[in-house]
């Protein structure tokens, strides 16, 4: 009798959801949780989105976007459908039958993985788990996170994992800006703590996610995603690397770079920039460092790419100062315009931006700062960086006033035509510009 009472719950739960009887619970409503609740709302499921950011919850139900490319008739649309709601209230995780973990797993300042934002969450949630629900780990942690910690959490609240609550890890692939690839066209990897588990995740995604890639175990599942960002980090370092010795060697990386991919195999395409940004690049490759320490191996290639790739805001200090040497100019006093806050173009988001830091160590040397983004109208204030400065417009007056103009993102709607022409020198990180007595790659 009580095994059939256990399989009653594993079929009820994948009915439900293949149903979409089911509500969903998504916990972190950023630039990973957002997009993935109104695939969900999309796909024909109630979704509730809990947040501890009363500001991000009040513009959801407000029928607001508070990220640039997820427009706010989107979210406006879903709110008028009753398909999507957020709250702050934790104790409402009792009526989900599936919680979705977006949170962040940032590093401390000694390059440890904090999870501290998963181990919160499990406490506000844990006291209202009941059995049938799901839970799916999406943020991008170390292999063994879903099994040490969520499952093991989730059983000393005696729940029986496989059985009674169903544990799967299926890592975010999201990539903002991106127009070709969004949440339900990236295919999504996906694993269970158990056959029963993966059976229940599959129902889960298989609505809104157009293909989901199984794996054996989540530990290959987190291995899987750390991958991928590895293989970008060390990728990009190596540009980086390159770029310098390219530069002394009087030959133009870009064109290389361009030239290489004429290859129609055996070679893809990476790009030096000023660092870098984002929440995963420069923060995921060092979840596998910390881990590998405790099978007593070294990651080399991952921290020698780390170490380059977090040089680059020192290179390009270094670069703007040879340049103004070149017209008689010290850095300190100089009128400096930054050009792109983002981490990358066409987006919204600073995390880890290597333009902070650039213009951190300008500002530790001397140098009158301003900048531009059409994305930031006043620069946010951040963990490790806070100034009290506005972007200024685009035009002849504003480029021809500074000393030196530094593109630090390539955001497309900066007239580069009109920078180009007006700017007494240009520091450009970034390969927009042809090189020439006034524009210096770096």
């Amino acid at each position: 009798m009580a095994e059939n009472s256990l399989n009653l719950i594993h079929s009820e739960l994948i009915n439900n959801l293949i149903q979409k009887k089911s509500k969903i619970g998504i916990i972190g409503l950023g630039y990973v949780g957002l997009p993935l609740s109104i695939a969900f709302s999309e796909s024909g499921y109630k979704v509730v989105g809990f947040d501890i950011d009363y500001d991000k919850v009040n513009k959801i139900n407000d029928g607001k976007s508070y990220i640039n490319h997820l427009p706010n008739s989107t979210i406006k649309k879903l709110k008028k459908s009753k398909t999507l709601y957020a709250t702050c209230d934790f104790s409402q995780s009792k009526e989900p039958d599936a919680l979705i973990l977006c949170l962040p797993t940032p590093l401390n300042k000694n390059r440890v993985p904090d999870l501290s934002f998963i181990e919160k969450t499990l406490d506000s949630i844990i006291p209202y788990l009941r059995k049938g629900q799901i839970i799916s780990l999406e943020s991008t942690t170390y292999p063994g996170t879903t099994e040490d910690i969520i499952k093991e959490r989730i059983s000393q609240a005696g729940f029986k994992v496989g059985e009674e609550i169903f544990v799967v890890y299926s890592p975010e692939r999201e990539d903002p800006g991106n127009k070709d690839f969004n949440t339900s066209n990236i295919p999504k990897i996906i694993a269970g703590i158990s056959e029963n588990c993966l059976k229940a995740g599959l129902a889960l995604y298989e609505d809104p996610i157009k293909k989901l890639v199984v794996v054996s175990n989540t530990r290959t599942a987190e291995m899987t995603k750390l991958l991928e960002n590895i293989h970008r980090a060390v990728n990009i370092g190596l540009m980086n690397e390159l770029k310098p010795l390219a530069d002394r060697m009087k030959i133009d990386l870009y064109e290389v770079i361009k030239a290489a991919s004429t290859k129609p195999f055996g070679f893809v395409p990476y790009y030096p920039g000023p660092g870098l940004g984002g929440h995963c690049i420069p923060i995921d490759p060092f979840y596998l460092t910390w881990k590998a320490r405790e099978f007593d191996m070294n990651t080399k290639f991952i921290e020698l790419a780390g170490e380059i790739n977090t040089s680059m805001p020192i290179y390009v200090v270094e670069k703007t100062i040879e340049a103004l040497n070149s017209v008689r100019k010290p850095l300190m006093g100089s009128k400096i315009l930054i050009l792109g806050l983002s981490y990358k173009k066409n987006i919204d988001d600073i995390r880890e931006s290597p333009t902070l830091e650039i213009m951190e160590i300008i500002k530790k040397k001397g140098g009158v700062l301003s900048y531009s983004d059409p994305f930031f109208e006043k620069l946010p204030t951040t963990r490790r960086y806070q100034y009290d400065l506005s972007s200024i417009d685009i035009n002849q007056s504003n480029i021809s006033n500074f000393d030196v103009v530094i593109l630090t993102t390539d955001h497309d709607q900066f007239d580069y035509e009109l920078i180009e022409k007006n700017a007494k020198l240009i520091i450009d990180t970034r390969g927009r510009f042809k090189v020439s007595n006034k524009i210096i790659r770096a």
